[in-house]
């Protein structure tokens, strides 16, 4: 019985190494936004699936028999198509996502639901950290008379969109030391991250706590998907419910 991910997050990642680890067949799937991803455990494909259509002929061709939904919190198309696709072809499907970030009584965080709310936060003329891929960043416009910095894993081929801002090319995880550097070198007055969860990107978090530097929290969008699970072992789980 094969089983699919849908990958792109170090939950996936982890997943992917059990599953060979237990040896259940499975296929993962990523989007190929990034150029030279890291390789995972099992069988891989790249690239989107055109869609619902697209995602229902590969699962129906590929006998798929269950799907596990892997992305990034913030991949709200690919889970409600996943969500919407399973449903209507019979294949059970659960969400494997990381809890949210939380602050603590050092951090100084602000939480808002749309990109709009930040020019109301963020002053004009302040430095930027924009913790987003290059995908979304068109929506920070609206930080126009704010200098922005954003990370991407691949180096860009044209320039930055926004007058003043700049790339940073690096790939994760960062250290919290590496994260103050760049922070204080880049002499950042704010912080802006949408709230994936997780420890991957936690350190730009714990810097900005030590450096004072205050943080606009993007929220998550509420997702009408299938159970959530938050670990990989409650993953594997009802994987070999499914098996058995």
């Amino acid at each position: 019985m094969t089983g699919l991910v849908l990958a792109g997050t170090s939950n996936a990642r982890e997943l992917c190494t059990a599953l060979k680890e237990h040896h259940v067949d499975a296929i993962a799937s990523l989007a190929g936004e990034t150029r030279s991803p890291r390789a995972l455990d099992i069988e891989t494909r790249v690239g989107g699936f055109g869609g619902a259509a697209g995602l229902t002929e590969y699962i129906a061709e590929n006998q798929i028999k269950w799907v596990v939904d892997a992305t990034h919190p913030f991949a709200v198309q690919m889970s409600t198509t996943n969500a919407e696709v399973c449903a209507n072809s019979g294949v059970p499907t659960i969400s494997l996502q990381r809890p949210p970030w939380t602050p603590t009584s050092n951090d100084n965080w602000h939480f808002i639901n749309e990109i709009s709310e930040l020019p109301d936060l963020i002053p004009a003329g302040a430095n930027v950290f924009l913790g987003t891929g290059r995908k979304t960043l068109a929506e920070y416009h609206v930080l126009d008379g704010r200098r922005l910095l954003c990370r991407v894993i691949d180096a860009p081929v044209g320039k930055f969109p926004f007058v003043g801002g700049a790339f940073q090319v690096g790939r994760p995880p960062f250290s919290i030391e590496e994260e103050v550097a760049l922070f204080r070198k880049e002499n950042i007055d704010w912080i802006v991250v949408k709230n994936a969860g997780g420890s991957g990107g936690f350190s730009k978090l714990v810097a900005a706590r030590q450096m004072s530097i205050p943080v606009a929290m993007i929220n998550r969008v509420t997702q009408n998907k299938a159970e959530i699970v938050s670990t990989v072992p409650e993953t594997l789980e009802w994987i070999q419910g499914i098996l058995s």
